[in-house]
């Protein structure tokens, strides 16, 4: 009595597999390193069918993004550089009239206490008391 092998001998089976497993944890790394574009990034490789010709293409226009975003950064960052100096060189220029200002306004009212003194010692000489 001979009993049947209730193995069935196919090993092209354990090497698919061995892909699909390779495979779904290929997505499931995917999916964990970046979860917020994961499923467009699934559906690219669906549509390359694995070669990788989207891939580059991508990562291309991915670099351009890049750049043209670090551009325009760099752009805005001296734009508002060069406004802050402006502010800076007008601050100064505001200061300095307003120093100048105080110095004549200083000299002004030395002056006019030299006066005051003048007319007070010439009322005192005078004799005119009140």
């Amino acid at each position: 009595m001979e009993r049947p092998s209730l193995e069935i001998n196919l090993p092209d089976t354990h090497e698919e597999g061995k892909l699909y497993v390779v495979d779904s944890l290929n997505n499931l790394n995917k999916l964990n390193v970046c979860p917020g574009g994961s499923q467009h990034a699934l559906d690219e490789e669906e549509n390359t069918d694995g070669t990788g010709e989207n891939t580059a293409g991508s990562n291309i226009r991915n670099q351009c993004l890049f750049f043209v975003t670090f551009i325009l950064t760099l752009i805005v960052s001296l734009a508002l550089v060069s406004f802050v100096i402006f502010l800076i060189i007008q601050t100064r220029n505001k200061m300095d009239q307003i120093s100048s200002r105080l110095i004549s306004e200083k000299k002004n009212i030395e002056e006019l206490k030299k006066i005051n003194n003048m007319i007070l010692k010439h009322l005192n000489q005078s004799g005119i008391k009140e």
